[in-house]
């Protein structure tokens, strides 16, 4: 390695690795405000301008753009040396390159023509070139990178054809993301949702099969629920992260101390409590057939009293925002019982593919403007318990019927083509009385029939977004029954 081209953003590392290369011999070529940072560091460099003895011009728009550097990127060893030769073109053996930051500065509501001068135009061509001709050119885009670099230099290691593609990789992905960013921006400009839409996810990791054995399937993602990987147990599933997932984004509803059980895809037991330990027994009393072998979420540390409750059955992963060292020796008995914790939530657009094509939605924050609709207000407990059924209610799937007192979960009905079975199916799933509870419907209810049942199994308070041409009539029908009624205004159907 003779020549290295420096020219980077991002000057994160970028002195100790031009440092090391000066150490070892190797020309420093460098441009703009990268060639001030090595200067002032005492770092020999050849300026661009000097290298290419054409002028950098246009407010730094043009500088790397030039025979000169892309033949000495782009040149094959072996195969264009006369030619280089004959065009006075020097070998680049290196290359340093990091974009400029158009995604973060799209964060800054810049006008148009100020944030289009962060599109990179020399970065890109560089490091795709250089990525081209990986066999001959080593091209470094991350700074997390610059140890490997600066360790194979100063122990004279060189660089094999594995090394040079790993690298070369990391620079294709890297334009895809960041052509798919100005893509977006640009699709998106004066529209709610970009008419062209690129999206990438990394970290690919296979998994032994998709929702049955005969499907092939992976896990993409870094952070949240996408990179978690187990502390203990059995690999994850495709099912698991869905479960999951569902079982954390329900989770998340609470501020208080709260447990989540998920079997399915599907809440089977939510409840809150004085303690994570009788949070989790409320939450799998609500319907312990289907606890057993489910997914647990809790956000409070798991302690030795939850880790011998969870110990003491089968299920497939417990998630929590930490654990302390006894609660783990207890759980490391079980051997298959997957361990995840809960990180940050990641906002991201939710996607789903569909034939020919994918369903793309974004959720913005709402509010819910809560009114009562009936006669009667709902009393204080009464009102607690709509909100914790509404919550539940929002991560069931459609249509979905819950009821609920104050602390947890009394019956879930969730999947159903008929509203009215969906009541059928929470009434018959409870395992406590349901007199005195409420009930949370996701979408209006079209007939008072669904409101007929609840009422006739004890619920005394009802929770719907409200919006169907009978509203009346089902309001007539809670004033009949006594019932106190709430309108949202916000569906939460969950396909």
């Amino acid at each position: 390695m003779k020549r290295a081209l420096l020219s980077v953003w991002n000057k994160d590392g970028i002195t100790d690795l031009a440092r090391a290369l000066h150490l070892a011999g190797i020309e420093l070529i460098s441009s703009g405000g990268t060639a001030k940072v090595l200067t002032a560091a005492g770092i020999p460099i050849k300026e661009v301008s000097e290298y290419t003895g054409f002028p950098e011009m246009m407010g730094g728009r043009v500088k790397t753009l030039h025979p000169k550097i892309h033949g000495g990127i782009l040149g094959r060893r072996g195969v264009d040396d006369a030619v280089m030769e004959e065009q006075a073109i020097g070998p680049i053996d290196l290359v340093v390159v990091n974009l400029y930051p158009f995604e973060e500065m799209t964060k800054q509501a810049l006008p148009l023509d100020e944030l289009i001068e962060f599109i990179d135009i020399g970065g890109p061509a560089m490091i795709r070139a250089a990525a081209k001709n990986f066999q001959d050119v080593l091209v470094v885009i991350d700074p997390s990178d610059y140890p490997v670099v600066m360790n194979a230099i100063s122990s004279n290691k060189p660089f094999t054809k594995e090394n040079r593609l790993f690298f070369a990789r990391k620079v294709f992905a890297r334009m895809s993301a960041y052509d798919g960013a100005i893509s977006n921006y640009l699709h998106g400009l004066d529209q709610e949702i970009p008419s062209v839409y690129s999206v990438q996810y990394h970290n690919g990791r296979m998994l032994r099969y998709g929702e049955n054995p005969h499907q092939i399937a992976a896990v993409y993602g870094e952070t949240g629920i996408g990179g978690s990987l187990p502390l203990q147990g059995k690999e994850m599933s495709y099912n698991n992260y869905l479960d999951v997932d569902a079982a954390v984004s329900l989770l998340r509803e609470f501020d208080e101390c709260a447990a989540v059980i998920v079997k399915h895809n599907n809440p089977c037991g939510v409840a809150t409590g004085k303690d994570v330990l009788g949070a989790y027994v409320a939450a799998r009393d609500v319907d312990p057939v289907s606890a057993y072998g489910g997914i647990v979420a809790v956000n409070q540390e798991v302690n030795v009293d939850l880790a011998k409750e969870i110990a003491s059955t089968f299920i497939e992963a417990l998630a929590a925002p930490s654990f302390s060292k006894d609660a783990r020796d207890i759980l490391a008995t079980r051997e298959n019982l997957r361990l995840l914790t809960i990180t940050a939530a990641v906002a991201i657009d939710a996607i789903r593919t569909i034939d020919g094509g994918a369903l793309m939605q974004i959720t913005p924050l709402l509010r819910e403007e809560w009114r009562v609709v009936t006669d009667r207000d709902p009393t204080a407990d009464e009102e607690a318990a709509l909100a914790l059924a509404m919550k539940v209610c929002k991560h069931v799937k459609s249509n979905a019927i819950v009821f609920a007192d104050k602390d947890r979960a009394l019956g879930i009905g969730a999947g159903q083509m008929s509203r009215v079975d969906s009541a059928k199916i929470a009434i018959s799933k409870a395992q406590f009385p349901l007199a005195g509870s409420v009930v949370a419907s996701d979408a209006f209810l079209p007939f008072p029939d669904t409101l007929e049942v609840a009422a006739e199994a004890g619920a005394t308070a009802l929770i719907q977004p409200g919006g169907s041409i009978r509203d009346n009539e089902v309001i007539a029908e809670a004033n009949k029954r006594n019932m106190a009624m709430i309108f949202t205004g916000v569906r939460y159907f969950r396909h």
